[in-house]
């Protein structure tokens, strides 16, 4: 039962987190959502000629909840 039907996507890269500003690297967590393996911040990808990456929510602020999706919808909490 665990794990059927679930596809994980990941990607690893490098760059510098704007949280602790460490050359560190990102896994994805989500489509375009990176943590930092340094500090455990979520960023959020920008490609504009450029490879950057920007803090999700401001310090202190309650992080968002990322809901995992089926085949048939939204998992139930």
């Amino acid at each position: 039962m665990l794990g059927k039907g679930l596809t994980f996507n990941t990607e690893v890269t490098n760059g510098t987190c704007p949280s602790c500003h460490e050359n560190t690297i990102f896994v994805s967590i989500y489509s375009q959502i990176y943590r930092c393996m340094t500090c455990g911040s979520d960023t959020e990808q920008k490609v504009n000629g450029k490879i950057s990456y920007m803090p999700i929510i401001s310090p202190g602020s309650k992080p968002p909840v990322l809901r995992a999706f089926h085949d048939d919808g939204p998992e139930k909490a």
